[in-house]
Formats: C-alpha cells, structure tokens, sequence
C-alpha cells in the first residue's frame, strides 16, 4: 500500500522538500487510525509536503500558477509515471492541429471526405515532424545544461528525471485542441498563448529539476529553441517536406 511505498521511496531518499528543496526522509508519520502528522524539513522548518493534504485539483491549479512547490512535489514526492503517455497525446493534438491546417488550406469542405483524410499519410506526417522538433528541442536543452552546469548531469538518473519533468511540463499543448474546437478570431493568438505558457512550464521543470536560478533555464529553453529551428531548416535544405 501508500505506507509501503512511502518506506520504499524514504530508504532511497527520494523524497525533498518543496519549500526549500531539501532532502527528507519522510513526508508524514502515520499513528493509525487516520491520524496523520506532516513531517517538518529540518533545513527550513516548514512541512516537507503540505501538497499531501490537499486535493488533486488544487494541486493541478498550482501547478498551472507554475509554483515550484507544485512541481517538486509532482516531480520528487509523487509516483507519476504518465509522462510517456503524456508526451504522446501532446504530440497527437499538436500532429492534428498541423493536418487540420493543412486540410483547411486545401479549401476541401466536403464533410464525406473526413473518414479519407484521417487515414491520409499527412496526418502522420505531421506527428513526424512534430516528434522530430520536440526531440530536437530537448537535445538542445540537454547540450546547453551538460555543457553549462556539468556536475548536475553526473548520473543517468539525472538525465532520466530531467526528462521526465519536461515530458510532464508539455502538458500545455493538451490546450491546443479547444484552442481549435472553440475556434474563433482570436486563435492564432491562443496558440502563441499556449506556446509561452509551454515554454514557462519547461524553464519551471528544469529550474525545480536541478534546482538553479531563472536565468539558465531560459538560456537553455533559447538555445533549444535554435537546435530545432537549425534541425528543420537541415532538413528542409535536404528536400525533407518538413
């Protein structure tokens, strides 16, 4: 059960606490019966995980706010593993979100034909490219923070859970797919939005992540952002359809 895991994961130290980052031991310390007592960081002596108590929905609007609180108990004190999931689902909304573009430049409006298109090589296509310019995103981020802060990607636990929290922090492209279905005259707009907001999640993951200031992670963000525009333009001077 929770207790099970949370000895588990205590005798890994994997747990932190969120105020402050420091390492512990424990999150609560259970007394049977339902009572409960939040454990108290020894560096900070605030709860290690106040998040614990509180509903999954709060926690998700946190989350959204982008407070790093949120985000090291999502990342350190919590056993998620959606991320690959995740990483699919964004990546198949942003893939329709291009196709749909695509079909809408082709001025076709015979509804007969949308069984047809979904089964067009176009659509994945699409998920092509746009898994090609995320991978090449996070290569570039990944370069940027080896070669800046070497000693925080020492083992390959570190690469795995920095991984990890960028998967997680895509989690903003889920919004492109009302972004269309409310469609209005305002979208492109809504896309730019959600592109930012994206971009904010990922230099939050990476600063909670290896805990660093706020410059590095968006000098990191920045250069990933010209690692992927380098790899398209690459592969479109090689006649690559991208």
């Amino acid at each position: 059960g929770q207790g099970v895991l949370q000895r588990a994961m205590a005798a890994l130290g994997a747990y932190r606490c969120i105020e402050c980052n420091g390492e512990a031991t424990e999150l609560y310390r259970d007394y049977r019966r339902g009572v409960l007592r939040l454990s108290i960081c020894k560096s900070c002596q605030k709860p290690v995980d106040k998040y614990i108590e509180y509903d999954p929905v709060i926690i998700l609007i946190n989350a959204v706010l982008c407070k790093a609180q949120a985000y090291r108990h999502i990342l350190f004190n919590t056993k998620i593993n959606i991320h690959g999931k995740l990483c699919v689902f964004c990546l198949l909304c942003e893939a329709y979100l291009r196709w749909l573009q695509l079909q809408d430049s082709s001025q076709n409006t015979d509804p007969d034909d949308l069984i047809r298109y979904a089964k067009e090589w176009d659509f994945y296509r699409m998920f092509g490219i746009a898994s090609l310019e995320q991978t090449s995103f996070f290569i570039g981020i990944f370069i940027t923070l080896w070669w800046m802060t070497p000693e925080m990607l020492k083992r390959k636990s570190d690469f795995i859970l920095l991984l990890k929290a960028l998967l997680l922090s895509t989690y903003g492209k889920l919004l492109l797919i009302p972004a269309v279905i409310w469609e209005h005259d305002y979208t492109p707009l809504c896309l730019a939005f959600i592109k930012v907001f994206v971009l904010i999640s990922n230099s939050q993951a990476i600063r909670v992540t290896l805990n660093l200031n706020r410059i590095l992670p968006w000098f990191a963000i920045f250069f990933g952002l010209i690692f992927e525009n380098g790899v398209v333009c690459l592969f479109q001077k090689m006649g690559w359809d991208v």
